[in-house]
């Protein structure tokens, strides 16, 4: 799948963008977002936005029809079969996530499809689940199309910014600032990723990296890693770089020609 992805990339934008939607599509199918790598796939599709190689809007716009496409046949498919996939070894093989998902789904069903768009196990289970529920399509509709719309530049975030940065011109601190653009990144996420661990630490069930990230140790990992990324970020605006990279950004995200 990747060496195709790659190939089509190669050929022409027209090509990237189907790429956008294939990813977005499949990522989104009932159970394949299971075992496909799509986040980073995003990423890498990201950094042709970043690069110029691609039109953002248009990527973006790929995306939601690759998101709706792969969620909207979820849901039909939840519907349709949904005697025979309670049979199928590979939905008992994730029973445990399927009944977390159609629990969250009776308390909150709005809600649930909403966030789980952006949480990576859920995303494609979210929408088979509520098919198979035969969960009213008025139900669905909104935050289905809501979540569709933010989560492809949430994903293509990322590869933009890595994109980006590559075209900062050699020399002036190009390295310095690279490198303190990836510490920033990497500790944000790790600090809101910790914090996000805190909050249902007391509420979820224990899993492999309990041990190592337990609530008490969690309570002082969360805001000491977030807080260096938050120095880190505070860095990389100072940096005499930073207005050139803003430049460079907004090139980026600028509107297509007419």
């Amino acid at each position: 799948m990747q060496a195709l992805l790659e190939h089509f990339i190669l050929q022409s934008a027209m090509y990237s963008l189907i790429a956008v939607a294939l990813v977005a599509f499949l990522e989104s199918l009932a159970l394949v977002g299971l075992i496909l790598p799509g986040t980073v796939m995003m990423a890498g599709l990201g950094a042709l936005i970043g690069g110029g190689e691609l039109n953002f809007w248009h990527a973006w716009l790929a995306g939601i029809v690759g998101c709706l496409l792969g969620d909207w046949i979820s849901f039909w498919l939840g519907w349709r079969f949904k005697k025979p996939l309670h049979r199928w070894s590979f939905v008992k093989k994730h029973k445990a996530l399927l009944d977390k998902t159609e629990h969250a789904l009776h308390q909150h069903s709005m809600f649930t499809i909403l966030v789980g768009r952006f949480v990576g196990p859920t995303r494609p289970l979210v929408p088979m689940v509520a098919g198979m529920l035969d969960l009213p399509i008025g139900k669905f509709l909104t935050p289905n199309l809501i979540g569709c719309v933010l989560w492809p530049p949430l994903y293509l975030l990322p590869g933009i910014l890595a994109g980006a940065a590559i075209d900062i011109p050699a020399g002036m601190q190009s390295g310095s600032f690279r490198w303190l653009l990836l510490a920033a990144a990497l500790l944000l996420w790790l600090g809101g990723w910790l914090g996000w661990r805190l909050w249902r630490s007391g509420k979820a069930a224990a899993d492999r990296l309990t041990p190592y990230l337990s609530r008490g140790r969690l309570h002082w990992l969360a805001p000491l890693v977030l807080g260096a990324g938050i120095v880190a970020l505070v860095a990389l605006i100072r940096h005499p770089l930073m207005p050139t990279y803003i430049d460079i950004l907004q090139k980026v995200v600028g509107y297509p020609a007419a």
